[in-house]
């Protein structure tokens, strides 16, 4: 009943304001990309990072060279080095850079040179490796490790096409922000980026404790390490693009 004023004449009541709830579409709901997209990228992530590629190569090359850690270190590098591929794809750098044939030339040249020159680095040293395991030599810095794989991880041209080309596909213009849809589903192929490639680098690092127990055969391994990461980054400088 609304109330009455001084003069006994009932007076309309002031309306109840209500917050206004995030509907599924708003721009603030939760989760961000819709959960369909979200199950559909995650599936058409993992059958394309299972698939032997450049990542699977440079992590056994790095697992066979260094051993367990250096592997596991190499492919969390890799994966952080694909952070800002994800944030400058979102906010729109990374489609001027893939678009850009003077760009994504540059990025090309020097990730598959500098993949290359880790490779020539493993076969110069191949005997330092194997002389490690026999000796009390010092351990190469887990930083540095790192840092090798964030260098290669972030001059992967084949990632900035990828992220570029797959992550629009899988954002709803109604279901929230588009850079944050298109960060969340990066760092969903980040996870699972880094859980199957771990798997490759504990194998590979089975391997080489295997074939440790010889110091020609560890030599060996190293070199054939080095070879891949060499293949590799010709494979990534003579293979053609998108251009």
């Amino acid at each position: 009943m609304s109330p009455r004023g001084p003069n006994g004449v009932r007076t309309a009541r002031p309306p109840t304001i209500r917050p206004a709830l995030p509907t599924p579409g708003s721009r603030y709901a939760v989760p961000v990309v819709p959960l369909p997209n979200l199950v559909a990228f995650a599936a058409a992530a993992l059958v394309l990072i299972v698939i032997p590629g450049p990542s699977v190569l440079f992590t056994i090359g790095r697992a066979l060279q260094l051993g367990r850690l250096g592997g596991i270190l190499s492919v969390l590098g890799n994966a952080l080095g694909q952070i800002p591929i994800i944030i400058a794809v979102a906010f729109g750098v990374g489609a001027i850079v893939a678009q850009s044939i003077v760009l994504f030339t540059v990025v090309k040249v020097a990730g598959s040179l500098y993949l290359m020159y880790l490779g020539v680095q493993a076969i110069r040293h191949r005997r330092d490796r194997a002389t490690a395991l026999t000796t009390d030599a010092p351990r190469r810095s887990a930083w540095r490790q790192l840092l090798q794989g964030f260098i290669v991880g972030i001059t992967n041209p084949k990632t900035i096409a990828f992220f570029v080309a797959v992550l629009p596909q899988f954002v709803d213009l109604h279901h929230g922000s588009v850079p944050l849809q298109m960060i969340e589903l990066g760092l969903v192929f980040f996870v699972l980026a880094v859980l199957s490639d771990s798997v490759w680098a504990f194998v590979a690092a089975a391997a080489r404790d295997w074939f440790a127990k010889s110091p020609k055969r560890i030599s060996a391994l190293s070199a054939t390490g080095g070879g891949m990461m060499i293949g590799l980054g010709g494979i990534l400088l003579f293979t053609g693009n998108d251009h």
